[in-house]
């Protein structure tokens, strides 16, 4: 089973992940995850620590010559700004952080709770996820993350293939698929920005050239959805996960919701094994299994909870009515969200393609995979 487990503090020296379980034989592409990082760090609305930061995965175990080895590989990236010990207390908690459930649960400071809550401990999922990526691209599996709304201003996408989509989404600062909308979209970060306020939005993942039967419905807590669910909802300030049509479907009836199933035969040595759909509105996963059709999953992400003109809060040494403490923080993470939420599906995607082909070496999981799709068209 793939699974990693990360370590580090926000201005601590270094963030750390382990990665358990990854096959041998897969060649890796440092400067691949080094893009994905950098990405994570842009997109409009950021703030300055991110000019400060020049985030590089190393490879710190479980590699030779640029290749797995089977073994446990360990991630590292440094951070340049850490001042862990140089830093203050924070005297207020902040709401919408962890600050005062996690400093009463842990009967410790507020610090030592925001530095390890902070979201820049996703830089390290990332790096798994653009990791697991190398593994997918091996099965013809691509994914793309990007932002469909931010604020109330909805962005829909414009027409186009993955690899059209993937250029638009490069070539816009907010990372959605409609650069046109660029100038209204940064126009309200701004207002919102002056304002001494934060925006949320919406991020969706598209991931095409899945095979059929990753995942299972034999076990409640194995299924894909409920695990890609669980996964999406642990990157900081996601509140909602929705896939295919989502809440929608509860609107509509049966017939308006579910997608008729046709063959093509022409197209049977294709990954979906030539069964079509002219709606998706499953989203890819029927049954907690992927079902031959693109997987498509959103997030919502609230505003981000610190304010540059905080919110009332109390004073923890004295209980007495105060406004929460300020650190520095972003006005709209929004972009940077659609590319943790891309890599985290990546992971959760690599780690059903391993339960499903095995995990030994690449080579084998190929060889497994190329017999499944032979079986499986007989069938």
């Amino acid at each position: 089973m793939l699974r990693y487990l990360t370590a580090g503090e926000s201005h601590g020296k270094t963030m750390l992940a382990i990665v358990d379980g990854f096959p041998a034989g897969v060649k890796i592409d440092s400067e691949a995850i080094n893009s994905e990082l950098a990405r994570r760090q842009g997109g409009y609305g950021r703030g300055g620590r991110q000019k400060l930061e020049t985030d590089e995965v190393e490879f710190l175990s479980g590699t030779w010559k640029n290749e797995t080895l089977g073994a446990p590989i360990a991630l590292q990236v440094i951070n340049r700004d850490y001042k862990l010990e140089r830093l203050k207390e924070l005297p207020r908690p902040r709401p919408g952080h962890g600050d005062l459930s996690g400093s009463l649960k842990y009967l410790t400071s507020i610090r030592g709770i925001l530095e390890r809550a902070s979201a820049r401990e996703t830089c390290v999922r990332v790096a798994a996820g653009a990791l697991s990526r190398q593994l997918l691209n091996a099965f013809g599996i691509q994914l793309l993350g990007y932002v469909r709304q931010l604020g109330s201003c909805k962005i829909d996408p414009q027409t186009g293939d993955l690899l059209h989509h993937r250029k638009l989404r490069n070539s816009s600062e907010i990372y959605s698929l409609n650069p046109d909308q660029d100038e209204q979209v940064k126009q309200l970060i701004d207002e919102t920005k002056a304002a001494g306020d934060t925006l949320g939005g919406v991020v969706e993942v598209r991931a095409e050239g899945l095979p059929f039967g990753l995942g299972t419905h034999a076990q409640w807590d194995r299924k894909l959805d409920g695990r890609l669910a669980q996964a999406v909802m642990a990157v900081q300030a996601i509140k909602g996960v929705e896939i295919g049509m989502g809440f929608q479907a509860a609107t509509l009836p049966g017939s308006q919701v579910h997608d008729p199933i046709q063959f093509d035969s022409g197209s049977i040595t294709s990954h979906d094994l030539g069964f079509k759909r002219p709606s998706n509105n499953a989203g890819g996963l029927e049954a907690g299994m992927t079902n031959g059709q693109p997987l498509v999953i959103r997030a919502a992400m609230k505003p981000i909870s610190t304010l540059q003109k905080p919110l009332e809060s109390i004073d923890m040494a004295t209980k007495e009515p105060s406004t929460a403490s300020y650190e520095r923080s972003d006005t709209c993470a929004v972009p940077a969200c659609s590319v943790i939420i891309e890599n985290v599906v990546a992971f959760e995607l690599a780690t059903a393609l391993i339960e499903k082909f095995g995990n030994d070496s690449l080579q084998e999981m190929l060889a497994r995979y190329d017999l499944f799709q032979e079986l499986a068209a007989k069938h």
